[in-house]
This record gives C-alpha cells, structure tokens and sequence, in this order.
C-alpha cells in the first residue's frame, strides 16, 4: 500500500530546493545566448538551428539510458555533480573555438552531459518524499528553478552587457559549484532508492520492478509522449529565433534582450508552477496539460505579427504559461502513470526522448523556414504544429482523463491498467 502522507520532517528538503535554484543556470548555461553569441560570430539562421539540432539529437538519445541508470544507481547525487562538471566544461568549449566542429561537439557533449539531470532531480524527489509528496515537492522544486532562471538571465544579461560573452560562461561555472555543494547537503540516507524508482516498500522483500515492457503497453504514457513530441517541434525553436529576430531588425542589444526573453518566461513560470500545484490536486493533471497546448499556437500567432522589442512581453508570458506548467505537471503524470513498476525514472527519460525528438528537429526546422520565407512564416508553422498536440490531446481524453486525476484521487494503476 502507498502510505497516506509523506514522510515528515525529511533532511535535506531545502537543500533540494536550493539545488533546483542554482541548477537552472547550469542546466541552461550558454544554451539561451548561444544563438545571439553564433550570430555575433557571421553564422547565419540555418547553420545555428542545425548545430542546435546535433545537440537536440545527442540528448534525445542519452535521455532513455539516462534515466536507467537513474533508476539503477544508489548514488543519485554523484550523478548531479558528474552531470554539472561535464555540462559546464562542455559550454566553456565554445569561448575557445567557435567553429562548426567545435561548437557541434559542445552540443553534443553538454546535451549528453545534462541529459542525467532531469530524471536525477526527479529521482532525488521521489525517493525523498515518496509518490505521495510528489506533486507538491516537484512543484515547489520548479518555483525555485524558474526563480533561479530568473537570476541567472537577468546576471547573464547585465554581466555580459558589461563584460561581454565571457561572464556568461564565468557565471555558470559559478552556479554549477553552488549547484554542487546544494546536492552534497542533501544526506544520503534522506533518499530511499526503492521509492525514488517507483517501487513500494522500504526493504528488498517489497515489489519487484517490472520488466521494460511496461514503456510500450502503457498506453496513456505513449499518448502523453507523442503530444509532446508535437509540442516541443513548434516550441523549441521559437525562442532563440524570436530573438534572432528582433536583433537582426536592430530592436535591442543581443545579451540584454535575450536575457529579457528568458527573465519574462520564467518570472511567469513561477507563478504557473505554483498554479499548476494547486490545479492538479483539484482539477487533475489533464487540465493543466491542455493548458499548455492551447497556449503554443497563439504564442505563434504573435511571435509573427509583433517582432518588437516589446513583443517579448506577450511572446514569452505564454512560453511561461505553457513550459511553466508543463514542467511541473508532465513529470508528476509520469511518476503517477509509473509507480509500482520500478522504471519511474527510464519513464522520465522515455518522454523526454520522444519529446526531445521534436526539440531536435525544431532548430532546423524553424531556421531554414525563416532563411527561405522569413521570420514571420516560421513563426506560424511553428505555432500551426502544435495543433497536433491539442489532436492527440482532445481525441484520447476519454482515456487520458482517468490516468490523469487529481491528485488526491490516490494511486493511478500504471502500466495501462486504466
């Protein structure tokens, strides 16, 4: 049986939070200026979204043996520090050499890297507070990581505004030490291995995890992934090209408009977290699913009417609505539609691959439509895409909707026993 409360009193909860904090910019790092820095260096629309893809790609295939391992290890916070080391380092590649070759290898390197990161974190979580705290945990985690967004864009704005390219980097280093010493505060004992892979019990005699299989009978699971799949093709690239954009129509300083693209996003998305808590206990985590996927084609629609400097306030207060609320609800569901079978973590990794495969393709996508028909045009595909998100999404809602029940509706059969 899945106990009825969290455990109380957990050492290391706010040492957990603060990790989510400082991660945000390890896990960004150069990532939201890297189109601007390219573009500072003569690289044109179309070699910048394909370097992105390459990155796009690598991490998609490392996130489902990512969260294996995740689920297999018992030194969950070695991954975290492993993963900041090599994510930082790999960034600090494109100040020495901005060449196709290298910056292509630090894509591949921070995606490979980071790729660890988010099932760890969501590993970390659960076997802290078990299935039961989840939810509420997670999405207290994604407050402080949207807050830490916050921070590290608006410091990476003004420092590189000041300073150059070059503080941007030293401020991630900066952060992923931080980052380190927050997960090493976290006692090991607080993390109970079995729970943080979705097993019940507290010793080996508990549930057996089952066999990889689950992956692909879980039906609401392959829905939730395939929808997001069309999500993040029309998403993904629509950040760095609005700000290639609006820099390339002399609307704003590079460093400084990127950073206010990623400080209005995410100042949104910590009150969509905490929103997306509370509508998940009441309304179930369907609701605030489809929340998101309304909001990418009018994020699309006024992407490509206004590319003004102001245009950002609209543009990336929807991205925080639908990212913000995705990054809390879609991990719950998938810790929810998961428990009992023991891969918990590879589920988290399985979605992200899937939903990574759209983030891949988005980049090269949205740049060669931009170089060949203009921003404007990219800018509807890219929103008209994720009409295929509200299909699945409306068309499976008779199955989906039990699967996603609000939270305190208790444990979800998973493996599709819906």
């Amino acid at each position: 049986m899945v106990s009825a409360k969290p455990p109380q009193k957990i050492p290391g909860r706010r040492a957990l939070e603060s990790l989510n904090f400082f991660m945000a910019d390890v896990q960004a790092g150069i990532g939201p200026f890297l189109g601007v820095f390219l573009q500072g260096k003569g690289w044109g629309t179309g070699a910048i979204g394909s370097v992105m893809t390459i990155g796009g790609i690598a991490g998609m295939l490392a996130t489902g043996p990512a969260g294996a391992l995740v689920d297999a290890s018992r030194s969950k916070r070695a991954l975290v520090v492993i993963s900041s080391i090599f994510t930082v380092l790999a960034s600090a590649l494109l100040w020495f050499s901005p060449s196709y070759a290298m910056v292509a290898a630090s894509q591949i390197a921070t995606a490979v890297a980071g790729a660890a990161l988010g099932p760890a974190l969501a590993g970390i979580t659960l076997g802290m507070v078990r299935q039961v705290g989840f939810d509420r945990q997670f999405g207290r985690n994604q407050v402080a990581n949207h807050a830490g967004n916050v921070i590290g864009a608006s410091l990476s704005g003004f420092l590189g505004w000041k300073f150059g390219f070059a503080a941007v980097f030293f401020l991630a280093g900066l952060f992923a030490v931080l980052a380190i010493i927050s997960v090493l505060l976290i006692p090991r004992k607080s993390i109970n291995n079995r729970h943080a892979r979705g097993l019940e019990g507290d010793d080996e005699d508990g549930d057996k995890a089952s066999g990889f299989s689950v992956l692909f009978t879980n039906r609401p699971l392959l829905i939730l992934a395939g929808a997001l799949a069309f999500f993040h093709l029309g998403n993904a690239a629509m950040l760095p090209l609005y700000g290639l954009a609006v820099v390339a129509a002399h609307e704003g300083n590079p460093a400084i408009f990127t950073a206010k693209t990623i400080v209005v996003a995410q100042l949104v998305m910590v009150v969509t977290s905490m929103f997306a808590i509370r509508m998940m206990r009441t309304r179930g985590h369907w609701w605030v699913i489809l929340l998101t996927f309304l909001a990418l084609p009018l994020r699309g629609l006024i992407a490509a009417m206004v590319i003004k400097s102001w245009g950002v306030w609209p543009v990336q207060a929807l991205d925080g609505i639908g990212a913000g609320l995705q990054s809390v609800a879609v991990p719950a569901l998938v810790a929810r539609l998961m428990q009992g079978t023991g891969h918990v973590n590879v589920g988290q990794g399985a979605v992200m691959t899937v939903q990574g495969l759209g983030a891949a393709l988005s980049p090269a996508l949205g740049g060669l439509i931009a170089q060949m028909f203009g921003y404007r045009a990219a800018f509807l595909l890219l929103g008209a895409i994720a009409l295929g998100s509200l299909t699945l999404w409306l068309g499976f809602a008779r199955l989906l909707k039990p699967a996603c029940g609000s939270s305190a509706d208790g444990r979800t059969a998973a493996a599709g026993g819906i």
